[in-house]
């Protein structure tokens, strides 16, 4: 199972990417790469999304790629087939959990309250992604959390920008935070990768 601590580390600005088209994934996945993003979430919410994360993982091997929005034992599967490096859901359930170990996916279970918290840390899973990150707290539920669960770390999700990302990225119980900016829908229907790779850049320069 890969390390998911040392990736998210590694990585610290991670895309949330809606690929509509298949033919659109490597050229987005390379813009990306071209502007210092190497690790991509690749969401499960089009019918394109698993011939997405399979095209980028054959053709750009500078990219790190993980699933997003898995739900289902399925979506695990398909994670382990490809042989990602990690996988993020908006939750974790019993089930999720139990696949996740038996498939030996290196799972990032969504969590929102301090319980939610417990559960992923009592199926030996220290590492969450805190989601919706913006409208369940953010920043002060994140501080709120160091305390109590002194080895928690987080990839907050949901309503986070570029100018809030190093705000996140400051807490030490933060080690990367995910969002869409990079990628707007627009640019991506228009080929546009050379603004891609320029907002890629700027928020890179921009974190440090």
């Amino acid at each position: 199972m890969h390390d998911t601590k040392h990736l998210l580390a590694a990585a610290r600005l991670i895309p949330v990417l809606t690929i509509e088209r298949a033919e659109d994934a490597v050229p987005l996945a390379q813009a990306l790469v071209a502007g210092g993003v190497k690790t991509l979430e690749i969401t499960l919410r089009t019918p394109a999304a698993a011939k997405a994360a399979a095209l980028i993982r054959a053709n750009v091997p500078e990219a790190i790629v993980g699933l997003g929005t898995v739900c289902s034992e399925e979506d695990l599967r398909l994670a382990a087939d490809l042989d990602l490096p990690f996988a993020f859901s908006p939750g974790g359930t019993p089930k999720l959990y139990e696949a996740a170990a038996r498939l030996g996916v290196a799972f990032i279970p969504g969590v929102a309250t301090a319980s939610e918290l417990m559960v992923a840390l009592e199926n030996g899973i220290d590492c969450c992604k805190l989601f919706p990150a913006e409208s369940v707290g953010g920043i002060n539920l994140l501080k709120s959390l160091a305390g109590p669960f002194l080895t928690a770390k987080f990839c907050p999700t949901g309503g986070i920008t570029e100018a809030s990302a190093p705000l996140y990225l400051a807490l030490p119980n933060v080690l990367a935070v995910g969002g869409s900016w990079l990628t707007p829908a627009a640019d991506i229907r228009a080929g546009n990768w050379a603004a891609i790779t320029e907002r890629a850049k700027a928020s890179m320069t921009k974190l440090g």
